[in-house]
Order: C-alpha cells, then structure tokens, then sequence
C-alpha cells in the first residue's frame, strides 16, 4: 500500500461539496471561549476537536470514511487526537520539517521509554516509545482546495521508516520531497514518523484541515489517551 511504503497517500471523493459545507457551518457556530481554542491573526485552532464540536462526529465519520479506515487500518482503530486548524488568506504561519513525536494523554505517569514531558492548556503530551507512534494513522480532511500556496503540507517520501529522523540531518541529495496538494473534501492520509512542514500562505486562501489521529493500542499501566472516542 502506498500509505505503507511512502508514508503518506490521498484519497478523492470522500466529502461532498454539500457535506464540507455543513461541517464549516457547524465550526462556524461555535463559541470559541474555551481553553482548547486558539485564535490569532496566524491561526485559528481548536483542540479536542471533536470533544468540543461532537456535532461534527456524524458529519464527519460517513459512510467513505469509515470504509477507508477500515480497509486501511483494521476494525480495531479508535481516535486518539483530533485538532482542527484554520489558516487564514493572510497567514505568515509556517512550520520547518518535523515529525509529530508525541501522543495526547490523561496524565503525567513515571514510565520508561516515555519522555520530554510537556503541559498546554491542562492537557499532558509525552513522547512514547517507537513502536507506539508506529502504530499511529493520521487523517487530515480538507475544508478547502490546498496547494503550495496556501500551506500544503510537504512530505519527505519513505521517511516514516526511519524511526526518529531528525531535520537538520536530511540529505537532500538522496531524499525526494512531494507536495501534497489535496483539494477540498478530499483526505490525506499519513504516518506520524513521516518528516513534513507546511509553508506560508501566498494566495490569499484559507486552508481548514481537520487532524485526526488513530491508534489500536491500549497505553500501559494507568495511563490513558486523553482523547480516546469510538468513531462507528
């Protein structure tokens, strides 16, 4: 599968225009003085998405997407993690190449081969082992045509298979990169190990992606996904 060996793959027609539509309509009514949102003139975020917008779950998980998850995944995967992003037509936000190394969870607990240890807004984050984020799926729905000039992720082909790869040692003599142009109401679908950054935006277009991350694993002794919700 492609998802498999590059790291990364899109899939068409999972949303109609109809469908994008009322999600948009649904986030556009929501009151957004909680914690988990955040808002500046680079960046419109909400945390716990889907814990916080439940009414978007339905809208959300039809019938396309939870086919793909399971042809894709397995029947075992549950939500670990879901943000939502809005990058507005002015935005000057960009992120250099990464890979998302950390997990949402219930608590701080004293466990070997889980570090760097962080707190924002009352949520706990923590770098797990390998294996683990090996295991995660990333799907990110797009609200809006994206291209690479307003914010289309960049991706480093096959770098997922490299466990912690870090930035400032790729050698972009060997390495390909791809943009990943996905258009609205289509989902990019990602490893979590895969190296990727997103560039400013040049066009005066939003970009609004919906993250949602998935995992089938149960965490060790009590610590828990903090975002943990069966999606069927």
């Amino acid at each position: 599968m492609e998802i498999e060996e590059l790291g990364f793959t899109t899939i068409g027609n999972i949303y109609s225009e109809e469908e994008i539509n009322q999600i948009i309509d649904v986030i556009n009514d929501v009151d957004t003085s909680n914690d988990t949102f955040r808002k500046s003139s680079d960046l419109f975020a909400i945390r716990q998405f889907l814990k916080e917008v439940p009414e978007t779950k339905n809208l959300i998980f039809n019938e396309k997407l939870r086919q793909v998850i399971k042809e894709l995944f397995g029947e075992n995967y549950f939500v670990i993690k879901s943000i939502y992003f809005d990058k507005p037509e002015t935005s000057n936000w960009y992120v250099s190449y990464h890979q998302d190394l950390t997990i949402s969870v219930d608590k701080k607990v004293e466990l070997e081969n889980f570090s760097f240890w962080t707190t924002k807004q009352n949520q706990f984050a923590v770098q797990p082992p390998t294996d683990i984020l090996e295991n995660i799926y990333t799907i990110r729905i797009h609200l809006d045509d994206t291209d690479e000039n307003n914010g289309a992720l960049k991706v480093i082909d096959k770098s997922h298979s490299k466990k912690i790869y870090r930035p400032e040692t790729i050698d972009w003599t060997t390495e390909k990169e791809t943009i990943c142009k996905v258009k609205q109401g289509e989902v990019m679908i990602m490893k979590p190990l895969l190296l990727h950054s997103s560039s400013r935006t040049t066009n005066n277009k939003k970009r609004r992606v919906i993250h949602i991350e998935f995992s089938d694993i149960n965490l060790p002794n009590e610590l828990n996904w903090s975002e943990r919700l069966e999606y069927i």
